[in-house]
């Protein structure tokens, strides 16, 4: 197995899957939290972005910066916040900044997602005397002047290889005061993005070394993110959920999902029920659509209401309980996750033919004049009006639930390449759709899965043929030898997009 061991605390034991009842991760966490205090902060995970490191004195409080990563518990973020803030006996501050822009990407089901998941943020750093606040605007408007209204002495956030993020980042950084300390951990990656490796990575292969041989070093347990012991005298104001949800400029068509419901609960819940349910079937299984094998856990790892740490310890602990395989899923939780952070942070054009390889970018321009057996517009591929039953059966899932299983992700970008004029189109189209539809779009895992399927990124040169040139070609014949096809077919049946 690639992961390290992990050292539960001695006192927590935990009920076999015979005998526990639903819950029992939650209620095995809460206690864990209890008993595992002094758990160290692997200092590699920092990185100070301004030129001080040293919290201003005066200061009324410390804040922590939630982007990427909207959770309390296991957030290495928040943990470093409230360590710097115990230290200078200061209060403790956390803000989220809500910027919808004027995009189709912009959608009820994504907002509703992520406003959900931290209103149940507020309650708990309630709960724990932390302020909690929400900020309208982006990032580089809006909190240099929140951090001088509040006279805050330091500001930490999370880490995004994405170049939004990284702009926001960019900006803070010019307008913040030159004494404010800003720091970035990474609280999303098991190994931190910048010490997997120091350079864009060719493939799997090429990082799995790099990250198996670091792993133990920060696949350790959390500290836990504890009442804090100083209050703040100028205390947040409260947010009205359900109204600023409701006031929100974002596309209602696409609306919420029933299968998934957001925050670190619901997240917690859908991990126990795959530690019980789908994990023994998930190594044999996994790339059959028709079969309950996968975590479903991607949506709340992209929005950060679970830590893939904590997925990687609970998973790799029951899989040596009952003796099942764990290798296969920590190679795409960890290794293969990671990989896509890696690839968007050191490769400016992650989104665009031009990021692929040279060999993919000159096969695809060889093969660009082709013929095509259909050409789809995006609206046809949009509605699932393709000759092609099972794809159009993946698509209307994507629409309708949110979700689409991770073998059909490539078979659907694949055809994408297929029925399109040209290589630039099937790729804008691909991320189009997946960008808007997934929970878990906009995020490096999906930008590189259309990468992958459309331009060989972290993939090889096959045999020439039409169209894809040297690209990975998958057909419907492949996916009937794979599962049963018809099945699916039936399951998703597209009604009227």
């Amino acid at each position: 197995c690639l992961l390290g061991t992990s050292h539960y605390a001695t006192g927590t034991s935990r009920p076999s899957s015979e005998e526990r009842a639903a819950g029992w991760l939650q209620d095995f966490l809460q206690q864990q939290r209890t008993e595992e205090k002094e758990m160290k902060l692997n200092k590699k995970r920092i990185r100070v972005i301004s030129a001080t490191e040293k919290i201003k004195q005066g200061s009324e409080g410390v804040l922590y910066w939630m982007s990427r990563d909207h959770r309390v518990q296991d957030n290495w973020a928040l943990i470093h916040a409230q360590r710097l803030a115990v230290k200078e006996k200061l209060p403790l501050h956390v803000c989220a900044c809500l910027n919808v822009p004027k995009s189709e990407l912009s959608t009820l089901r994504h907002y509703s997602f992520m406003l959900k998941g931290l209103e149940e943020v507020a309650e708990e750093c309630k709960s724990l005397d932390i302020q909690f606040h929400l900020l309208h605007g982006t990032a580089g408007e809006v909190l240099p002047g929140f951090v001088s209204d509040r006279v805050l002495g330091a500001v930490v956030t999370d880490f995004s290889p994405l170049r939004e993020p990284l702009q926001w980042l960019e900006d803070i950084k010019k307008k913040l005061p030159k004494d404010i300390p800003l720091i970035q951990v990474d609280a999303h990656n098991v190994v931190p993005c910048w010490e997997a490796s120091p350079k864009l990575e060719y493939s799997a292969r090429t990082i799995r070394g790099k990250i198996t041989k670091i792993l133990s070093d920060f696949l350790t347990d959390f500290p836990p993110v504890e009442k804090h012991p100083y209050t703040a005298t100028r205390t947040a104001k409260p947010v009205d959920w359900e109204q600023t949800l409701a006031s929100l400029e974002v596309d209602k068509t696409v609306g919420e999902t029933e299968w998934a419901k957001p925050g670190t609960k619901a997240g917690t819940a859908m991990l126990e029920s795959f530690i019980d349910l789908r994990l023994k079937i998930f190594d044999t299984k996994r790339n059959d659509p028709n079969a309950p094998a996968l975590s479903q856990l991607s949506p709340w790892i992209r929005f950060g209401h679970l830590s893939a740490q904590r997925v990687a310890q609970q998973v790799q602990h029951s899989g040596k309980k009952v003796g099942v395989t764990v290798s296969s899923y920590i190679e795409e939780l960890v290794v293969r996750r990671e990989l896509t952070d890696n690839f968007c942070f050191y490769n400016k054009k992650y989104d665009s033919v031009e990021g692929a390889h040279e060999w993919a970018q000159k096969t695809l321009r060889d093969h660009a004049k082709d013929e095509r057996p259909y050409i789809y517009t995006r609206e046809q591929l949009e509605k699932a009006k393709t000759h092609d039953k099972l794809w159009n059966a993946a698509q209307y899932q994507m629409v309708t639930e949110g979700k689409m299983h991770g073998f059909l992700r490539m078979y659907w970008a694949k055809k994408i390449l297929e029925w399109t004029s040209s290589p630039e189109e099937a790729l804008s189209i691909a991320l189009y759709l997946n960008d808007r539809y997934e929970l878990d779009g906009q995020d490096p895992n999906g930008f590189v899965g259309c990468m992958w399927s459309i331009c060989g990124v972290h993939d090889q040169g096959w045999a020439e043929r039409p169209i894809f040139g040297k690209i990975r070609y998958m057909n419907y014949k492949g996916c009937l030898r794979k599962f049963d096809v018809a099945q699916f077919e039936r399951t998703y049946s597209p009604k009227n997009l």
